[in-house]
């Protein structure tokens, strides 16, 4: 399973996220249709299938409780971590809380990350998007990616 692309959907009046069919019939066979969501340092959302979640969660709790970075980030991420199930018709609820941490609204943009999705606002993706365009036009690519050929 792996997930790639970025579509363009609304979310309904319940805050509801109905799920790309192309991506549907991965998630149900792949975990039921058992999705976690939870905020992303980054002001989108993380969307995983529950059993891609798990060694995450884990190795994000083996941090040291101590450490207030770490301490931060397991309440960011796990701490705002719900469990979701898809229904019937493949819409997957977005808690008002989870919501209101990305500013999303009705448009909205998942974007397929491999192993996962991300969940932005509509303007927010613009934005970052604009902003990545314009950095990598004048600083270059990220340090690895020197030798890049597409």
């Amino acid at each position: 399973m792996f997930f790639q692309g970025a579509t363009a959907l609304n979310l309904d009046a319940k805050g509801r996220l109905g799920v790309p069919a192309r991506h549907r019939d991965a998630l149900l066979e792949a975990c039921a249709g058992n999705l976690v969501l939870t905020a992303h340092p980054h002001g989108c959302l993380l969307v995983y299938p529950a059993l891609a979640w798990e060694p995450i969660r884990d190795r994000i709790n083996a941090a040291p409780s101590f450490d207030i970075n770490a301490a931060r980030l397991k309440r960011l991420i796990v701490g705002n971590a719900r469990d979701e199930l898809m229904d019937a018709v493949g819409r997957v609820l977005v808690a008002p809380e989870l919501r209101a941490w990305a500013k999303l609204d009705k448009s909205v943009r998942l974007v397929g990350m491999g192993s996962h999705f991300e969940l932005w606002s509509e303007e927010i993706w613009a934005q970052q998007q604009a902003e990545a365009a314009a950095q990598f036009a004048s600083a270059g690519l990220p340090a690895g990616f020197e030798n890049l050929a597409l």
